[in-house]
């Protein structure tokens, strides 16, 4: 009897998460090392928290049912407690500083980089697991500590490339919305469901503009393929004062904090927070920053969960296009905000912080369009062929690697099986390697060795058709002294560097 043959393992990636080759990951390293060198300018100093963390130290979703996985993977250890991959770096960091409060610099000025996981329906372009670099102030109760963050993150952009014009950091805070909730009459726990369909409704002003968000403030809306969005059910009074609230923004900032002034003067919450933009507003203006970097704006909504002051927002102003060819604009990079309660949550005394992360996937997205990170190929390492496979010989093509490398050039041993020359180079070319050196025996008797140029052969195998020529020309290959090996390929290194420089500039 046959027997039967075992089905073969799919090879499969989970849904919401995606692979990343060496130019990606290259080109996210030289964008990490920008926005580190920006946060230390600041004074931030780096921590590192783990990815695991207790579900209800997590705060946002704590374990309502058998598995707490709303939101976030979870999982239960052997001691029976449930355990999340965290969902945003802010939640840990409040664990972190509670734990270790006593021992840690008060303010304390941290910046961390990581992976982040949500349990939430993939998409386009919306994974369940994406970087965020995140920048906080712990312990710092005056508004100059947003103000300094916001100005942070305009630097962060410049110097990531992105041209003044280009973006815009907006801010506005949470207890002026309070404000506004407060005078249309939704203040207290029992309005806290409509408080957030009014917030949401609001955040939808870009995109739907003042008539879809009056709808969603009304009775609801139904969108161009027929579905329906329940509104807040507010009156139409209400609905003016929030429109109102959203289209307070006047040319300056002063104009914009009088017009906030007025609208919430009888609420005492709203009257704090429209003084902290006026604070803020302030410090921007005796910093420099108030010339169009960053703006007083109070279509800004965000945070909803957790923040209790200034909330701030990095946008990309230039326009794109998308898969139809219409103009669309990036939008949010980043943002952040004052989160005074969350770590007070593990302690029994107020903890002020404020903190701003940046969306690495998103940004790096926009780095490319601008041409600042650049879609180069990555160059690889310099291949030593291997044309003769006894001891001796694999000890000499060793020795010659390692003098490449000693000399800082990154370069390898062909690894795979050598019996076809032509493999060899078909590997290298697959490396994009700028060049292969080949020895034989012949070549070792007369002290010489070949390097191959792989870059310029290409370029020249484009312009020859002819085979014979080809095989006459030897293109981009010649001699050296093999003591010579090490400087020779640097120069060519070198050589193809300036090449491609001059590429990049054209």
């Amino acid at each position: 009897m046959a027997k039967k043959k075992s089905a073969k393992l799919k090879a499969r990636l989970p849904r919401g998460f995606v692979d990343r080759g060496p130019a990606e990951l290259l080109a996210m390293d030289r964008m990490l090392k920008v926005i580190k060198e920006t946060y230390e300018l600041y004074g931030f100093e780096p921590v590192e928290t783990p990815q695991f963390e207790y579900t209800d130290a997590l705060g946002k979703f704590l374990p309502d049912q058998d598995r707490p996985n709303a939101g976030v993977f979870s999982l239960q250890d052997d001691d029976e407690q449930w355990m999340s991959l965290r969902y945003d770096l802010t939640a840990p960091l409040a664990r972190h500083v509670a734990e270790n409060f006593d021992h840690l610099p008060k303010p304390y000025r941290s910046y961390r980089a990581g992976y982040v996981f949500r349990n939430e329906k993939p998409g386009p372009g919306r994974f369940r697991q994406f970087m965020q670099f995140d920048a906080d102030t712990i312990g710092a109760p005056s508004v100059s500590a947003d103000a300094e963050i916001c100005m942070m993150a305009s630097d962060t952009m410049e110097r990531l490339g992105i041209a003044r014009g280009d973006y815009i950091i907006r801010v506005n805070n949470r207890k002026v919305l309070d404000g506004v909730m407060e005078v249309i009459g939704l203040a207290g726990d029992e309005h806290a469901e409509r408080r957030l369909t009014v917030l949401r409704a609001v955040d939808k002003l870009d995109r739907l503009g003042v008539q879809g968000v009056r709808l969603l403030l009304g009775e609801g809306r139904k969108d161009e393929s027929g579905d329906f969005t329940k509104g807040a059910g507010l009156d139409e009074k209400a609905a003016d004062v929030v429109l109102a609230f959203v289209e307070a923004g006047a040319d300056t900032a002063s104009g914009t904090i009088d017009n906030l002034r007025k609208l919430i003067a009888d609420s005492a919450v709203g009257a704090e927070g429209v003084e902290e933009l006026a604070t803020m507003a302030a410090l921007f203006d005796a910093s420099g920053y108030s010339d169009g970097r960053v703006l007083i704006d109070p279509s800004v909504v965000r945070g909803l969960e957790y923040y209790t002051g200034p909330v701030y927002e990095a946008e990309l102003t230039f326009e794109v296009k998308d898969e139809k060819g219409n103009p669309v604009r990036f939008g949010s990079v980043g943002g952040g905000g004052r989160y005074d309660g969350l770590v007070s949550r593990f302690m029994s005394q107020p903890v002020p912080s404020t903190g701003f992360s940046v969306g690495v996937s998103r940004l790096m997205a926009a780095l490319k369009v601008l041409g600042k990170l650049g879609d180069e190929q990555i160059v690889g390492p310099v291949v030593v062929c291997v044309m003769d496979r006894d001891t001796e010989s694999l000890a000499h093509y060793m020795r010659m690697v390692q003098e490449l490398r000693d000399a800082g050039i990154r370069a390898e041993m062909f690894q795979g099986n050598p019996k076809q020359f032509g493999k060899q180079l078909q590997y290298a070319d697959k490396r994009n390697s700028p060049c292969a050196i080949i020895q034989g025996s012949q070549e070792r008797e007369t002290g010489e060795v070949q390097i191959k140029d792989l870059i310029e052969g290409k370029r020249l195998s484009e312009e020859i058709e002819d085979n014979k020529t080809w095989r006459e020309s030897r293109p981009a290959q010649f001699a050296v002294k093999t003591e010579n090996l090490v400087e020779e390929v640097l120069k060519l290194l070198k050589s193809q560097e300036e090449d491609r420089q001059k590429e990049r500039e054209s």
